[in-house]
C-alpha cells in the first residue's frame, strides 16, 4: 500500500507486495519499540488509597480547581496502585456500591460476619489483605472485595498449577528451553545448541575406549588446561600408561557438572535480563506518572480526563498488534498510520516533534502568531471601513436641506405712501 499526498489529500492505493516485502515492514518502528507496565502486585495488596485521575477521569473539572482557579496537581500517591489497574481488570469498583443499594435486599450483620471471616481465615479458607484494618472496621464493601480477592486468586492458582505439573512431566532439556522462553529468552538457537552439547557429553560413556578420550579432551579443554597440542600429548601420555579409563572415570562427573552449569548461567542470564527489564518498566510506570501529575506538560494544562488517557495509552497494553503482542495506544496509533489507515503527513508531524521539540513548537507559535496578525488587521481593516461609512453619513447631515416649511409674509404698512 502506497500514499501519494497533494495540497494536504492523502490518496491511498493498493500495492500487491511480496512476503520479503512485508517483513521488510516490520523494520519500521511500530509497536514493539514501546515500553508498557509488567505489574507484580497480587489481588491482596488492599486498595486504600485515591487515585484521582486515574480512577475518575470524567470528573468535572470545576472540582478540581483551587481558589485561584488553577488545576490542582495530584497527589504523590495517586498512582502506587497503578499496577492493581492492570492486575485487577476483572474487579468492577462499581460493583461495591451494589452490595449495598439493592432493592429488597437486608442489612448484613457486619458484627456477624466479621467473626464468620475471622473463622475462615483462621481455618486458611480465606487469606486476609495485607493491611492492618481490622476487621470489626471493615465495611460491607471491604468484604465483598476480600470475597472477590480470595476467589480471582484460588481461579490464578488454579492457571498456575495446571501448567507447573506439565513443566514437571517435560523433559529436563525442555524444562530448560521452557523455563528460558518463560524468562524472555529469545536465543534459541543457542540454547538448544548448548543443550544438545549437554546431552552429547551426558551420553558418553566412561568405559567405552572410544568415548574416554573425547571424555578427557572435553574436559581439558574446559578446565583451559593448554593448545590442543599440549592436550593431545597429555592423552598420550595417559594412553601410554594405561591411565586413560581412569582419568575419563574421573573427569566425567565433572564434566557433566560444568556442562550443566553452563546451561544454568544462560538460565540466570536471562533471569537477570528480566529483572533489569521490570525495573525498567516500574521505573517507566513512575517516570509517566511524574510527569502526568501536575496536570502540566510544558505549560498545557490537562484536565482529568486527558491524564487518564495519557496515563492508560502510554502503561496499558490494550491493543493488539502486528508482533503478534500486545501493545499501548502509543504503538497501537504508530501501526495504525503507518500501515493501517496510512497518514504519513501525520507520522512525520510526529516525527518532527519527536526529532526537534523546540523548532516543531516555535514554527506552531509563528503560524499561531501569523493567524493572530491576519485577524487583527481584518479587524482593523473593518473597523476603518465603519469609520468611514460613519464620516460619510455625518457630512451628509451637514448640508442643509429646505424643511418644506413656510413663514407669514409681513403686513403691509399703511402709513406708506
Amino acid at each position: 500500500m502506497s500514499v501519494e499526498k497533494t495540497n494536504d489529500t492523502t490518496t491511498v492505493k493498493e500495492v500487491e507486495m511480496d512476503l520479503e516485502d512485508i517483513n521488510s515492514l516490520l523494520a519500521i518502528p511500530g509497536a514493539e519499540n514501546v515500553m508498557i507496565a509488567t505489574p507484580a502486585d497480587t489481588v491482596f495488596t488492599k486498595k486504600t488509597e485515591d487515585r484521582t485521575f486515574l480512577d475518575n477521569p470524567n470528573k468535572d473539572d470545576e472540582d478540581e480547581k483551587d481558589e485561584d482557579g488553577k488545576i490542582k496537581p495530584i497527589s504523590k500517591t495517586d498512582a502506587s496502585n497503578a499496577l492493581d489497574v492492570i492486575v485487577n481488570e476483572d474487579l468492577d469498583s462499581d460493583d461495591d456500591s451494589d452490595f449495598q443499594k439493592t432493592a429488597g435486599r437486608s442489612k448484613i450483620d457486619k458484627s456477624g460476619l466479621a467473626e464468620l471471616t475471622k473463622k475462615l481465615i483462621e481455618e486458611g479458607i480465606i487469606i486476609p489483605f495485607d493491611d492492618e484494618k481490622p476487621l470489626d472496621k471493615f465495611s460491607q464493601a471491604d468484604f465483598e472485595e476480600l470475597i472477590k480477592a480470595n476467589f480471582s486468586e484460588k481461579e490464578k492458582k488454579v492457571k498456575e498449577e495446571i501448567p507447573m505439573e506439565f513443566f514437571d512431566s517435560l523433559p529436563r532439556e525442555l524444562q530448560f528451553a521452557a523455563k528460558y522462553v518463560a524468562d524472555g529468552g529469545q536465543d534459541l538457537k543457542g540454547l538448544f545448541q548448548t543443550l544438545a552439547q549437554v546431552e552429547e557429553s551426558r551420553q558418553l560413556d566412561p568405559e567405552d575406549e572410544r568415548d574416554q578420550e573425547v571424555i578427557v579432551r572435553n574436559y581439558l579443554q574446559a578446565t583451559r588446561f593448554g593448545t590442543a597440542e599440549d592436550i593431545q600429548e597429555e592423552i598420550e601420555a595417559w594412553k601410554d600408561r594405561d591411565e586413560l579409563g581412569n582419568k575419563a572415570a574421573k573427569f566425567k562427573p565433572k564434566l557433566d557438572a560444568m556442562e550443566e552449569k553452563v546451561v544454568e548461567q544462560k538460565l540466570l542470564q536471562q533471569e537477570h535480563i528480566t529483572k533489569q527489564q521490570q525495573e525498567q518498566a516500574r521505573e517507566y510506570m513512575d517516570n509517566i506518572y511524574n510527569v502526568l501529575a501536575p496536570a502540566n506538560i510544558n505549560g498545557i494544562a490537562l484536565d482529568k480526563r486527558t491524564q487518564s488517557m495519557l496515563y492508560a495509552g502510554l502503561i496499558q497494553p490494550n491493543y493488539p498488534s502486528i508482533t503478534g503482542k500486545n501493545t499501548n495506544l502509543l504503538g497501537h496509533l504508530l501501526e495504525k498510520y503507518q500501515f493501517v489507515e496510512p497518514n504519513h503527513g501525520l507520522i512525520a508531524e510526529a516525527l518532527w516533534l519527536l526529532a526537534d521539540p523546540e523548532g516543531y513548537k516555535n514554527k506552531v507559535r509563528d503560524i499561531a502568531v501569523k493567524d493572530n496578525v491576519t485577524k487583527t488587521v481584518r479587524a482593523l481593516k473593518t473597523e476603518e471601513s465603519k469609520k468611514i461609512s460613519s464620516a460619510v453619513e455625518h457630512d451628509n447631515e451637514d448640508v442643509k436641506k429646505p424643511t418644506g416649511k413656510t413663514i407669514k409674509r409681513s403686513e403691509p404698512n399703511f402709513f406708506k405712501r
